[in-house]
Parts: structure tokens; sequence; C-alpha cells
């Protein structure tokens, strides 16, 4: 009696343990999938207006052509950043909202029938917090041209809470928003640093 107990014991800590390794793979590369979509919509739907190199940064030169200056537009920058992290948070939110789809194979942990039965649904907690911040990059092109390129990068920090348990993971997407190439010698103190800020985060959404 005592080595049946132990058994059944046995097989469902195994069970538990397929299904708990099983649900977090799975759940976090269709999370993975989800925030990649979501945050390329948001910077699409951010970004219609066609966004010029002027639009966000302003250079200043001296008489001679060199450059005296480069300051960037902090309220348009702000605006892009704060309506891509938003509208990418609305975006997860949306798309998360109907679970995930497990084929009931790939609870046996058995991976050559993973693919296999039907599929059952299982809800899913996600939370996320999602940064965007500009970066300015800078690279010679050529005699006194100096090519300036703008990107936005959006880091999604996501939580997925399950019923098996916790997994988390990081997605970082980087967009091309404009570039220039600028005549005139550019000071090093812009060369070795960058424009911007630290760019605009929110708090997690659940």
């Amino acid at each position: 009696m005592a080595s049946v107990c132990f058994l059944l014991i046995g097989l469902t800590v195994l069970v538990h343990k397929n299904i708990t390794g099983v649900l977090k793979s799975i759940a976090e590369a269709s999370m993975r999938s989800i925030t990649t979509v979501a945050v390329n919509d948001a910077i699409y739907y951010t970004l219609s207006d066609q966004i010029r190199y002027e639009d966000l940064v302003a250079v200043e030169h001296d008489e001679q052509g060199n450059i005296l200056a480069i300051s960037s537009n902090a309220l348009q920058i702000n605006r892009i950043a704060r309506d891509a992290a938003y509208m990418s948070q609305q975006n997860l939110q949306t798309m998360s909202e109907g679970g995930i789809e497990v084929p009931l194979g790939a609870l046996t942990g058995v991976e050559a029938w993973a693919g296999f039965g039907p599929k059952i649904n299982v809800k899913i907690i996600p939370i996320s917090n999602v940064a965007c911040r500009f970066v300015s990059k800078f690279e010679q092109a050529g005699i006194n041209q100096t090519k300036h390129s703008i990107y936005l990068e959006i880091v999604a920090d996501i939580s997925i809470v399950m019923p098996s348990g916790t997994s988390n993971f990081a997605s970082l997407t980087e967009v091309l928003i404009c570039e220039s190439v600028l005549l005139g010698k550019v000071p090093d103190t812009y060369l070795q640093a960058d424009i911007f800020g630290d760019g605009y985060s929110l708090a997690p959404f659940e």
C-alpha cells in the first residue's frame, strides 16, 4: 500500500513538473510573439505622420559652417515616446486577454507528442512595464561629413503569472526614425554622447 502511495506521489510530481515546464515555455514563446506584434503596431501608429530630422533636432552652425550646437526638441520627443509606450501597453493588454492555446499532447512532457491533440485554453496574467527612449548615433560619412541617425528603442519587461508559476523576460525593439548627413566639423562632445535623455516609461499593467 505504501509503495502504491509513493508511486502515485511520484507520478503526480513528475506530471506537475512536466506541465509547469511546458506551460512556461509555451506562454513565454506566445508572449514574445504578441509583444513583437504589439510594439511594431504601436510604432507604426505613433509614426503614421512621417517624422523629419528637423522635427526632432536643431543644428546650429558658425560662420565657417562648423557645428556649434545640436539640440533636441524635447516636447516632440517626449510625445512620441509617451504615445509609443502607451500604445504598446494597450496592445499587449488587448492581445493577451484571450489566453494561450496549448496542445493537449504538450502536457505529457513527451516532445514527440507536443503538437498533437486538441488545444486547451490557458488563462495568463501578463504584467508589463514598457519604456521608450531615443538613441542618437553618429558615423563618419566623409571629410567634415557626419551621418546622424536617430533610433527609437522600446523595452518591454514582461512577467507572466500562471497557475503553474511565473515567467519573466524582456523584449527590445529598435527602429530607425530618421537620419541626416551633417556638413561641418562636429564637436567631440556630441560624438561621444547621446543628445537625448533617458526616455519615457509607463507603470506596469496587469
